[in-house]
């Protein structure tokens, strides 16, 4: 039942339903993405004939069982508490007055980005970023008139960025752990690689907006007590603090900013916070439900067919980096998930490096790169949905708009085509002899 290309219709058939509907209409809310989400499932179940119902339910709830699926679930609904009870209390729109009050319009929206890339390398979660800065992306749009769709790439691209860099970034440790390498090798070789692709998303970002109407005030008023709870959870996050503890700091700060004011009463913050989290239950909902697809997609044996394929079409050094990087980016648009695509496809990737005398080094980096790559593009990952939940854009709308994936993926193919191949140390040991 393994290596059959159909395995992958149930992601084709989510693409189709999803961007086709929405292409087809013009309106990218006319399919929902869960009722997508729900038919491929139902797709992948019928696929999975040679299995009994209890053992499809078996194989979809040991997916959904997984740890980072189940740590991901736990963010949404936190995340979905700070942002209701936050915004309840005025933060959002005393944090976007105060930026906009030292910022001038025109540069906004790249302070959104920068941001993004320095909370993003402290806190090593690009969702965590993202629940943290999208509010204040849609403040940003609603104040300046700038595209929510703008603001919230921005935020998304700034969130991509350290997700691929940090230290504390559970892919860089999955990609350095598979790959045999120092962490400290790899973010060297890997930051000189998305580096220019960094600075051109500033220019572009810059450049984007820098045409656009906005609209004009002659004064941005903001009570700066109100802008606490949310430089703590940036400050945190900068720091390196764990993402659950930051957004609890910022849960608390706010129900005290909030009850101080007379923003509400402690049983209304109560109700705040639970509005908060009833808006992430779909992308909860979302992500289990993809999660099981993947599981049974897996079973039928559509990973293991990217992974054989590449692997028997692999020629030469340059030939071996860009099949491991092909082979991570396939398997993230299979599995959503850019760690578990690093984990899946590590293995393989280290057989291929050893191979053809690939430097480790190149081999974790490219793995990474290619893994934030597609995870940074598809409409059905986390980020991108996260992103559209908590600024109410299709994540079609915000896809236009990720300009560092682009940029970061064309940078790495310029760096294996052209940057000379380093020895390996197998080729060093050798020397030294």
């Amino acid at each position: 039942m393994k290596n059959r290309g159909w395995a992958l219709l149930p992601i084709l058939v989510f693409i189709v339903l999803f961007a086709g509907v929405g292409i087809y209409t013009g309106d990218f809310y006319a399919m929902p993405a869960l009722v997508a989400f729900v038919t491929a499932l139902f797709v992948a179940m019928f696929q999975t004939r040679h299995k009994t119902n209890d053992e499809k339910l078996h194989i979809m709830a040991k997916g959904a069982g997984d740890v980072n699926i189940i740590t991901m679930v736990l963010i949404f609904i936190i995340a979905g508490a700070f942002s209701g009870v936050v915004s309840a209390a005025g933060g959002v729109e005393n944090t976007v007055n105060f930026g906009l009050s030292i910022l001038p319009p025109s540069l906004i929206v790249v302070g959104l980005f920068i941001i993004g890339c320095f909370i993003s390398i402290s806190m090593g979660t690009s969702v965590g970023t993202i629940t943290a800065l999208a509010p204040i992306a849609a403040g940003v749009s609603a104040e300046t008139g700038f595209p929510a769709a703008i603001c919230v790439g921005a935020v998304v691209c700034g969130a991509m960025f350290g997700d691929n860099l940090s230290m504390i970034s559970d892919t860089t440790i999955a990609a350095v752990r598979t790959q045999g390498c120092e962490m400290k090798d790899k973010f060297k070789q890997n930051f000189f690689i998305v580096l220019p692709a960094a600075i051109i998303t500033a220019i572009l970002f810059f450049v984007v907006t820098m045409n656009l109407d906005t609209v004009a005030k002659a004064d941005y008023d903001y009570n700066f007590i109100m802008v606490v709870p949310y430089l703590v959870v940036l400050i945190g996050a900068l720091i390196g603090f764990n993402v659950f503890y930051v957004l609890l700091a910022g849960i608390i700060l706010s129900m005290v900013v909030g009850v101080a004011f007379g923003q509400f009463t402690l049983i209304e913050s109560f109700t705040a916070i639970g509005n908060g989290m009833a808006g992430m239950f779909e992308i909860s909902v979302i992500s289990i439900t993809v999660a099981c697809i993947v599981s049974l997609v897996r079973e039928n044996g559509g990973i293991d067919l990217i992974i054989e394929t590449i692997k028997k079409r692999t020629k030469g050094k340059r030939g071996a980096e860009f099949g491991i990087a092909i082979l991570v980016f396939l398997v993230d648009l299979c599995t959503a998930n850019n760690t578990v695509a690093i984990v899946m496809s590590g293995p393989i990737a280290k057989q291929i490096s050893d191979e053809f005398e690939v430097d480790p080094r190149r081999s974790a980096s490219i793995l990474d790169i290619f893994g934030s790559v597609g995870q940074g593009l598809i409409p059905y990952g986390a980020q991108l949905l996260t992103a559209g939940a908590l600024c109410a854009v299709s994540p079609m709308q915000i896809i236009p708009f990720c300009f560092y994936p682009i940029l970061m993926a064309v940078s790495a193919i310029i760096f294996m085509l052209f940057r000379p191949q380093t020895k390996s140390p197998a080729e060093r040991a050798e020397e030294t002899k």
